[in-house]
């Protein structure tokens, strides 16, 4: 005979990060302002890196306002009840296509950048330098927006039972965290060059850090793209959540010798939150999925506990 129960958390389908909604909107209007300075500024001026800092900004500016209409979007159908374990990964969703992005820029950036450095044009570079620091100081105040939304949704919770190093944090946030810093260092990747080219004469400065430009936001792209497809593609199986439910069953003093895990399915429903399958094999009649689960209740982030209790001898047991 086998027993199956099921419980769910009453604030698994809470979503959403207010202040890094809010966060997003404003830095996607910053952002979308300074890139249509820097797009000009780099055709009067003919600076290959400054024009690839304002092109690759819009890109930003779309990116950053999905992520904004990403969190809109989990809040607006977060009682949908389509949705069977929240509308969490619509953030998810964007975060991995913001990581697209960055990678198109990218690619964009190297294409230029080769083009500028076999077909070199005359660049003023003064007026060009001033322009690239306005666009750093931008995306410094940008990247403080964005870092203080982080803090206030890391505050709010921090009482819960959290994992080092542990990629469940708001990863639509991070998205649009690095198109900033991409900004960012495209920017000062610009006035390096630029200074170079003013003071040294060295004309090939100027590409050669688009593409050094390029080769980093490839880094974090990836990085992004990578942490996000996991929880796509619900690839946390090797997550500690999962060693700490095995443990609940495989060191209990009573249930180790008399039941096994027969089937065990754990994937990732929101920040730090997970849903469980958990089939057990037991010759132990007394065995209940209730015990099961008040045993993993302490485990905080289990948020959406199934048990499945196949029972085998139990009657030879008893006799």
């Amino acid at each position: 005979m086998h027993e199956i129960d099921s419980w769910r958390h009453p604030h698994l389908f809470d979503t959403g990060n207010p202040a890094a909604e809010r966060g997003a909107r404003l830095v996607m209007w910053i952002t979308f302002a300074a890139m249509i300075g820097e797009i000009v500024a780099g055709l009067v001026f003919n600076s290959m890196a400054l024009l690839a800092d304002g092109w690759h900004m819009a890109t930003h500016a779309f990116a950053i306002g999905l992520s904004a209409f990403a969190y809109a979007m989990a809040r607006r159908y977060a009682h949908d009840a389509r949705f069977a374990f929240g509308t969490w990964k619509i953030e998810i969703l964007a975060g991995f296509t913001s990581a697209l992005f960055l990678l198109g820029v990218a690619g964009a950036m190297v294409w230029e950048s080769v083009r500028h450095l076999l077909d070199p044009q005359p660049i003023r570079f003064a007026e060009a330098m001033v322009v690239a620091a306005l666009g750093l100081a931008v995306n410094v105040v940008c990247a403080l927006i964005l870092g203080n939304a982080h803090h206030h949704h890391g505050h709010d919770h921090e009482h819960g039972h959290a994992h080092p190093h542990d990629h469940g944090h708001d990863l639509n946030l991070r998205s649009a965290y690095l198109h900033v810093l991409a900004d960012a260092a495209t920017s000062l990747l610009a006035i390096a060059a630029l200074a170079g080219g003013l003071w040294l004469g060295w004309d090939w400065l100027d590409p050669l850090m688009g593409i050094v430009g390029a080769v980093l936001i490839t880094v974090w792209a990836w990085s992004l793209a990578r942490d996000a497809g996991r929880v796509l593609l619900d690839c946390e199986m090797d997550h500690p959540v999962v060693a700490e439910v095995r443990e609940v069953i495989e060191a209990h003093p009573q249930w180790a010798a008399t039941t096994r895990i027969a089937d065990l399915h754990v994937w990732r429903v929101g920040k730090g939150s997970f849903a469980v399958i958990l089939g057990l094999v037991t010759h132990d009649a007394t065995l209940s999925a209730e015990a099961v689960r008040g045993e993993l209740a302490r485990h905080a982030e289990l948020v959406h506990v199934s048990v499945e209790i196949n029972r085998c001898g139990c009657d030879e047991a008893a006799a």
